[in-house]
């Protein structure tokens, strides 16, 4: 054992994310968010649902407009697909969406339509794992069931001073198990308090920590820790690939297709796109024959082309750089679907990824 390493394991663990510390902070500088306005399972279920993989701020304005159009789980079984997606539109991780009303139509019919308060019960509900159901539990029942997401374990890992890689999985079941021991009655006060802290303190970079409830209680505050921790795992490069997107106008409207039933953006509408490997300058005047080949596949044969703009849209784990052609046809392109360009704004669901498009049309 290094001597780093041992004079690491001197200095943890002692201390720990306890209620007293935390419950009055939250209580004096919680955010005014709309999801926090009732403790009805249904609301915290969808909110934290939307919450996953996306900003609060970027959340807040779908958060009202889906509870306004979808008020019970009810309403949510029952929803049209197409009008769920639109709801969804700019939220990505659309699967999300298609998990809730799954989930939604088996609470319906096997639990009345009211969300089981066990955690046990949640875990077998589609799109519901051990965070979600952590998080409906305590926050909508006051049931001591901890959720851990990446807030918490930076949170605890700073004020633990654990430097455990922080996708390890033991450190996460052990945290939980940890947390629970200490959980209070208002269960889902602290468990929104954690989160809280995360969000507005224990940053990733800068933390406050002068702002902070835990100061004197947190090992990398009183170690100078906070940049070494958490122990992230590295980075997997994002692939990148090419893509040349149609915009094709008729006079009826645009061209849509839908993606296939699976994988990235499965479902979604999308302008007709195909693989490119870009040109180089030795290639540009080969451009106007990879055109043609391209939209003679989509059934336009004649064509004016109105300009061009290119775009990257940044996935997760994945890159596009797309190359948008905007042209004008007569033709009534036989393997795509043409819409009103009023009804693609309103009523359909674009994938993200292409919403850009429409300020082009």
């Amino acid at each position: 054992m290094s001597g780093e390493t041992e004079e690491i394991e001197e200095k943890t663990g002692r201390d720990f994310p306890l209620p007293e510390y935390l419950l009055p902070w939250f209580y004096e500088n919680k955010r005014d968010l709309p999801w926090r306005k009732s403790k009805d399972a249904y609301a915290v279920w969808v909110s934290e649902i939307m919450l996953q993989q996306t900003r609060v701020e970027a959340a807040k304005e779908h958060y009202i407009r889906f509870m306004r159009e979808l008020p019970t789980v009810f309403d949510l079984a029952a929803c049209d697909d197409e009008k769920l997606m639109k709801l969804w539109e700019g939220l990505g991780y659309y699967s999300r969406a298609r998990n809730l009303k799954k989930c939604a139509v088996q609470v319906v019919n096997e639990y009345g339509g009211v969300f089981p308060r066990d955690k046990s019960a949640l875990l077998k509900l589609p799109g519901i794992g051990e965070y979600t159901a952590g998080a409906v539990s305590s926050i909508a029942y006051d049931e001591k069931n901890p959720a851990v997401d990446g807030n918490v374990l930076r949170v605890c890992a700073r004020a633990e001073g654990d430097f455990t890689p922080i996708d390890d999985p033991k450190r996460r079941k052990a945290l939980t198990e940890k947390l629970a021991a200490v959980y209070p009655d208002e269960a889902g006060d602290y468990t929104q308090s954690l989160m809280e802290l995360g969000a507005l303190v224990c940053l990733p970079e800068n933390p406050k920590c002068g702002a902070c409830p835990l100061r004197g209680h947190c090992v990398a505050e009183r170690e100078g820790w906070q940049a070494r921790l958490p122990v992230m795992p590295p980075k997997a490069e994002k692939k990148r690939e090419k893509l040349a997107v149609f915009l094709v106008r008729t006079p009826s409207g645009a061209a849509l297709r839908k993606r296939p039933a699976k994988g990235v953006l499965a479902g979604m509408w999308e302008f007709p796109n195909v693989p490119f490997g870009g040109l180089s300058a030795a290639e540009k005047e080969a451009e106007g024959e990879f055109l043609r080949a391209a939209l003679r596949e989509f059934g336009v044969e004649n064509y004016s082309l109105q300009g061009k703009k290119e775009h990257t849209h940044v996935f997760t784990h994945l890159v596009w750089d797309m190359t948008a052609y905007i042209l004008d046809t007569a033709d009534m392109p036989a393997a795509l679907q043409v819409f009103p360009l009023g009804k693609i704004r309103t009523e359909l669901s674009i994938a993200s990824a292409f919403r850009w498009c429409l300020d082009l049309l």
